[in-house]
């Protein structure tokens, strides 16, 4: 039960005569009593609430950034018209800070036997499930002083994905993987290219493509044409240890990482790779295998939907083994970590020859802008100390890029923005080269 504030104004006005006219009890009595009785007739008048029937429909899955629509359908079987104010309570982060109140609460008329439909639009403002908590109606009575209130329960799940914001690069990023098929026969003579076709020779040709057999036969010289390497087998790595909880920006360092993850799957599935996925900290958080190439993007999309950051030290001793069982044969693994030098000195690094005597390995890091900034800055005793700090922080990244390229893994240290092309880049060019 509610009081309404037009039973207290009804309440104040009453008292104004009562004061000037019969200042008595019989008077505050009189005007009270009236008062009460009206809201108990109000009361009756309302609809119930504990018989009102709830239904969800709506979106299930949004991509963070993009508004989700979750309709409520409200039935009201009872006999009674339902004037009502409801509540539909969600989490605060599914929706900008400031605009919950107005999105989440709705005035609606039901008559009886009837139904209508309330539509609540999410703006999720971080990845993860979203579920629906209680909703609360409040059902006035036709003079609007008093109602009735309860809750249901009434669930959805809405699961917010990541946004994948580096889809933009894919077109480019494909067009080099044509151009790729149409010119490996002059950029690439590595072991593990593919023949494709012959052709004709034309001047510029590397004459060591040139085919002497088929030369032979036909009169003319023919040329040998290659194309990259299909069907190799790709492991992507995520690391959610403590390391991928650092904000780089306004996004955790593991964002960006699962955005150039997506890049990567998108653009490797397109050309003939199978791709898996492994997320490990101390041990596995998720792991997509095995999917064709239409379902790995929805996969990877919808197994990082969930993941959140651990603060706990990555064990790289179970992630290698990890890696080893996931890829019995040659792959090219993936690692989305960090550069920090503790972590990959104390824990990647002495296990290193495990992994490159099996498989190509790849490290993709995200570096913060913010050093490069601080580097630059003069003027004052606590500029130079920041500049001292981040070229410190850069020599440090440095060295540990070398110590990794000299056990034979391939190093991409990037910003968020750049990380996602600069990844794809680096398997492009692998894939040229004959690497994979």
């Amino acid at each position: 039960m509610a009081l309404t504030g037009r039973a207290a104004l009804l309440a104040a006005l009453g008292s104004i005569p009562v004061g000037l006219l019969e200042p008595s009890w019989t008077g505050m009595l009189a005007v009270n009593g009236s008062i009460a009785l009206a809201c108990a007739v109000d009361c009756a008048l309302a609809a119930p609430v504990r018989g009102l029937l709830l239904a969800r429909s709506g979106d299930t899955s949004v991509r963070l950034g993009e508004p989700a629509d979750v309709h409520l359908t409200v039935t009201n079987p009872g006999n009674r018209k339902l004037r009502a104010r409801i509540r539909d309570a969600w989490p605060p982060s599914s929706w900008l800070p400031g605009t919950e109140a107005a999105a989440s609460r709705h005035e609606v008329v039901v008559p009886a036997g009837e139904r209508r439909r309330l539509t609540t639009r999410l703006l999720p403002t971080r990845r993860g499930d979203r579920r629906a908590d209680r909703v609360t109606i409040r059902s006035y009575g036709p003079m609007g002083l008093w109602a009735r209130q309860g809750s249901q329960v009434s669930p959805w799940t809405v699961r917010v994905l990541p946004p994948f914001a580096s889809r933009k690069h894919l077109p480019s990023r494909l067009a080099r993987l044509r151009e790729l098929d149409g010119r490996t026969s002059v950029l690439t003579r590595g072991e593990g290219t593919e023949f494709d076709s012959l052709r004709d020779y034309v001047p510029g040709d590397d004459t060591r493509s040139i085919d002497w057999r088929a030369t032979a036969r036909q009169n003319k010289v023919a040329v040998r044409t290659w194309r990259p390497e299909r069907d190799r087998h790709i492991l992507i790595c995520l690391d959610t240890g403590r390391t991928s909880a650092g904000r780089v920006g306004d996004a955790p360092r593991l964002d960006s990482a699962m955005d150039a993850a997506l890049l990567l799957a998108a653009l490797a599935t397109r050309a003939g790779d199978r791709v898996d996925l492994l997320v490990h900290d101390r041990r596995p958080r998720a792991q997509v295998q095995g999917r064709s190439a239409a379902d790995t993007l929805p996969s990877f999309v919808n197994a990082m939907a969930p993941l959140e950051p651990e603060l706990v030290e990555t064990d790289a001793r179970t992630l290698v083994s990890t890696i080893l069982r996931s890829a019995p044969r040659r792959s090219l693994v993936v690692l989305l970590t960090s550069l920090d030098a503790a972590p990959i000195e104390e824990g990647l690094l002495p296990l290193l020859p495990r992994l490159t005597q099996r498989h190509t390995v790849l490290l993709a890091s995200v570096a913060d802008p913010h050093v490069a900034t601080m580097t630059g800055a003069r003027g004052t005793v606590e500029a130079v100390y920041e500049a001292a700090a981040g070229t410190q922080t850069q020599s440090q990244r440095r060295r540990t890029s070398e110590q990794l390229t000299r056990h034979g893994v391939h190093v991409v240290d990037a910003t968020p923005d750049t990380l996602a092309p600069a990844l794809a880049d680096a398997y492009l060019a692998l894939k040229a080269a004959g690497r994979l």
